[in-house]
């Protein structure tokens, strides 16, 4: 079995040689260089396409494009940059890797357990094969999907990602694209699903070359925090929306993906009647025929509609959005912090953490302080709790944080426990960051590499310094200076995770934690949430008291925790059994008593049993 995505643009093979296309609008002359060949003299067309095929050239040769006397550009949609952002492009075959997968169709998204990881710091190798290495503790885990950050090229060695300039090139720190095909081969072999974090928001700030030849590619009328937006909706969207579409599409059937998490959609702009995401959506389920592909969000704006279902409950374009909400919920309750955005949830995060439970969003269009007192969401009450991805950490939260430190670091062992065991068994789509299932003592830090261009390194500094002098724990300029130098190599080496402490204790206790609480997972409320949700319901009280019940149409599965002082005395609801509860509660037939930051989950009959 081999796999191709044909595009209309890059280098493809023909029955005639190689094809190279690129669509140059604004360039006055293009040429384009094979190897040490003599250059190419390419006119492009009225829709500004320059293409030409070249005979006697097969995978393995290298080139580039010379555009207007600048020579050495690479092909935007080079599939590989042996030589990183700045060197050749190289032809590839992709048809040449020997897939094993054929039987493979996917898992359902009512299975899945996200485990998000960076493949530089997954590993102190940092590449596609040592990550292939630790599959089997993955899935071991009770994992069954990977979600990996970005992989497309970027500049230097180290970068989390989101500043990749070459999106169809896997990156070449990590390893060649059959190295990332044989990472996703294996993982198919283990059961597990492996999603990859795609950015069609912006392009990094180094290394993009597209505006020097295809300026109306981007676009003055939106703006992003990143600058000019990609141009999705002006009268030559085609070719734009096109690049991006076919990126999805080729990550899903060339490298057999099985699925994408788009990043930041609020800042995609588009005012073309349809939507570039539904166009996504609706290609990327097209080409994935009978596989199951599954497409997450994350969306700043809690844009509920992205998330409908058909009457038979299968996702009309996404899957499920990563919930902020809960996180910040979670945070506030395990940490006491108040500032930036945890103050939309510092004055009630326990009513707003049952919201998240049982309705999806916390802010379903209520006025957000944080942002100046706009209003924030859509209803969601309406969604299956699968529609919805619940972390307590993940790389932004854990990164964007002045050292990095894991929750771990934050808060006390027992309550971790607590919030781990309310994450992991209740019916959304539960997602741990690498290293979380160990509480493992490497922070993650902001890192880039950007050493090619010293000012782009300075400004990234000192801005990482400017951004946190609003926190009163760096308003002192001389604590400000403490915040690891996110360009300098020791900052991303801090970052890299230590599998051997996994073995050791605390480590392997809590690993042991985290297995068993998976393993009541996927045995009591997987069958559950596939059953299909009836109801939800939830109470909390003024004393830190929670209470929620989701009813299924095979069962019942409750949350009964406390989060104030002293002890709270509970019932066990009729013929439901205790599928977990803290260490330290009190029972005594139907009576449990909780003591602060304790919780017991239960699982019963159907509505309506007998």
């Amino acid at each position: 079995m081999t796999s191709l995505h044909q595009m209309p643009f890059g280098a493809e093979a023909t029955p005639n040689g190689i094809r190279f296309s690129l669509w140059a609008p604004d360039a006055r002359r293009i040429q384009l260089q094979v190897d040490d060949a003599d250059p190419i003299d390419v006119a492009a067309d009225d829709d500004g396409f320059a293409r030409v095929i070249v005979e006697g050239v097969g995978a393995g040769a290298r080139y580039s494009w010379t555009i207007d006397e600048r020579a050495g550009i690479p092909d935007p949609v080079s599939r590989f940059q042996p030589d990183g952002v700045f060197g050749p492009s190289l032809v590839t075959d992709p048809t040449a890797f020997p897939w094993r997968d054929q039987a493979w169709t996917g898992r359902p998204w009512d299975e899945a357990v996200v485990y998000e990881a960076h493949v530089g710091a997954a590993t102190s190798a940092g590449t596609f094969d040592a990550l292939t290495e630790r599959l089997d503790a993955i899935a071991d885990l009770g994992v069954t999907v990977i979600e990996l950050m970005p992989i497309a090229e970027c500049p230097g060695a180290h970068n989390w990602g989101y500043d990749g300039v070459l999106p169809f090139a896997p990156n070449s720190a990590y390893g060649a694209p059959d190295d990332l095909k044989r990472l996703i081969d294996e993982a198919h072999q283990r059961g597990l699903s492996v999603i990859l974090d795609v950015v069609y928001n912006h392009f990094g700030p180094s290394g993009n070359f597209l505006p020097l030849y295809a300026q109306s590619f981007f676009t003055d009328r939106h703006q992003t925090p990143w600058g000019a937006a990609i141009d999705f909706d002006a009268t030559h969207r085609r070719a734009v929306r096109d690049f991006v579409i076919h990126n999805a599409l080729y990550w899903i059937e060339e490298f057999h993906f099985d699925g994408l998490r788009l990043d930041a959609v609020h800042a995609i702009k588009d005012d073309s009647d349809t939507h570039v995401l539904t166009e996504i959506a609706e290609s990327a389920r097209k080409v994935a025929g009978s596989r199951r592909v599954h497409l997450v969000l994350e969306n700043e704006h809690n844009a509920a509609s992205w998330l409908t279902r058909t009457e038979d409950g299968r996702p009309r374009l996404y899957d499920a959005q990563w919930n902020d909400d809960i996180h910040h919920c979670w945070h506030v309750l395990l940490t006491g912090e108040r500032e930036g955005y945890y103050e939309d949830f510092a004055d009630a995060p326990l009513k707003r953490l049952a919201r998240c439970l049982t309705e999806g969003f916390a802010y379903q269009g209520e006025p957000s302080l944080h942002a100046g007192g706009r209003s924030r969401g859509e209803s969601s009450g309406h969604l299956p709790p699968q529609a919805f991805v619940s972390f307590l950490q993940n790389h932004d939260q854990v990164g964007n944080r002045a050292m990095g430190e894991r929750l771990s670091a934050l808060c006390d062992a027992q309550r971790l426990e607590t919030a781990h065991a309310m994450l992991l068994l209740a019916p959304q789509t539960p997602m741990l960051f690498m290293g979380e299932e160990w509480s493992a003592s490497t922070p993650f830090q902001f890192f880039v590499d950007f050493s090619d261009d010293p000012d782009l390194s300075r400004a990234v500094r000192e801005g990482r310094q400017r951004e946190f002098a609003r926190f009163a724990a760096f308003a002192d300029e001389k604590l400000a200076t403490k915040i690891p130098d996110p360009t300098a190599p020791a900052t991303f080496q801090a970052s890299v995770l230590r599998w051997e402490e996994r073995v050791r204790a605390p480590f392997a206790d809590k690993l042991a934690q985290m297995r068993e609480l998976l393993s009541l997972r996927h045995s009591h409320v997987v069958p559950l949430a596939k059953s299909g949700i009836l109801e939800a319901t939830s109470h909390v009280d003024e004393s830190g008291a929670l209470d929620a019940l989701w009813s299924f149409a095979d069962g019942a599965l409750q949350f009964q925790a406390y989060f104030g002082d002293g002890e709270r005395e509970v019932e066990l609801a009729s013929g439901h059994e205790i599928l977990w509860s803290s260490p330290r509660l009190s029972i005594h037939g139907a009576k449990i008593k909780l003591q602060a930051w304790t919780a017991m989950i239960s699982k019963g009959p159907a509505r309506g049993a007998a």
